[in-house]
């Protein structure tokens, strides 16, 4: 299940829920019990290290030229 991030606007603490997509809109009351809340936008960091050089991509054939029906 998803986990979307909050803020407080009346005591400034940040907090997170989780509930389905289909509810991501909907407000989140403070732990504190304030009502005045805003999503906040999440960030995804991805790492990985991508090959130095080039791959080279496998022949595919087929299709009209490539596979000699054009005359």
């Amino acid at each position: 299940m998803p986990r979307y991030d909050y803020r407080c606007r009346a005591c400034g603490d940040t907090f997170e829920v989780s509930r389905p997509m289909i509810e991501a809109s909907d407000p989140a009351p403070c732990p504190a019990g304030h009502a005045d809340t805003v999503k906040l936008l999440s960030t995804v960091a991805v790492t990985g290290k991508a090959p130095s050089t080039p791959q080279p991509r496998p022949a595919t054939g087929g299709g009209c030229c490539g596979g000699g029906c054009c005359s």
